[in-house]
């Protein structure tokens, strides 16, 4: 068994959603003799991070509605790194994807450490093939799963057929494949979303 650790790790002046200070992550160390203590100050989007509807949904579904039982199992990691702009159905159509999958998109993101203005993103057609194929889930290597789409569709298309989405994922080192995947979020309640921890396991079911 082999397992790869597909988290983007957290720190101050890291990467964030279209480089916005007010994204960045603070840490305030303080020591007092021998004891230090770290107080974190974190959005809940930073770094590889899960979504829940409320995000883009008026009135949506917060982050404890999301099934812990959807977030461990097995995954598909499909190779898009060919891709130069929006994942289409078109782009998704030669992949073995069946109803309860949960997708991973490698993409060109996954090799870039800065933020990209124009990094891949899934089109509207890819979200609304991938929900009527009846996925679980949609992991994608960039800190949005969809760019500057007005309105949010990919989210929104996503979401209504409660659809997970797992953003930020470091899928450089990953070949095209089946894994099992957990991704382990924080407990939050009330939130739109969460960091999560995402470890991939080959060889094991």
């Amino acid at each position: 068994m082999k397992m790869y650790d597909v988290t983007g790790t957290i720190y101050e002046e890291m990467t964030v959603y279209k480089n916005k200070p007010e994204k960045q992550p603070k840490l305030n160390q303080v020591t007092t003799g021998y004891v230090t203590e770290t107080r974190l100050e974190l959005d809940v989007h930073t770094g590889t991070h899960i979504d829940a509807p409320l995000h883009m949904v008026v009135d949506g579904d917060t982050f404890e509605t999301i099934p812990m039982d959807d977030l461990v199992g097995q995954c598909k990691v499909f190779d898009l790194t060919q891709v130069d702009d929006g994942i289409s159905k078109k782009d998704l159509e030669r992949f073995e994807i069946q109803k309860d999958d949960f997708v991973f998109l490698k993409t060109k993101n996954s090799y870039e450490e800065t933020f990209n203005f124009d990094f891949i993103y899934l089109a509207q057609d890819g979200a609304e093939y991938l929900s009527q194929l009846g996925v679980r889930g949609v992991g994608i290597d960039t800190l949005g799963i969809e760019r500057s789409q007005e309105g949010h569709p990919t989210h929104k298309t996503l979401f209504a057929k409660k659809i997970i989405i797992i953003e930020g994922l470091r899928l450089k080192e990953i070949n095209q494949g089946e894994y099992f995947m957990v991704a382990a979020p924080l407990k939050l309640e009330g939130t739109d979303g969460s960091p999560a921890r995402v470890l991939l396991f080959e060889g094991l079911r």
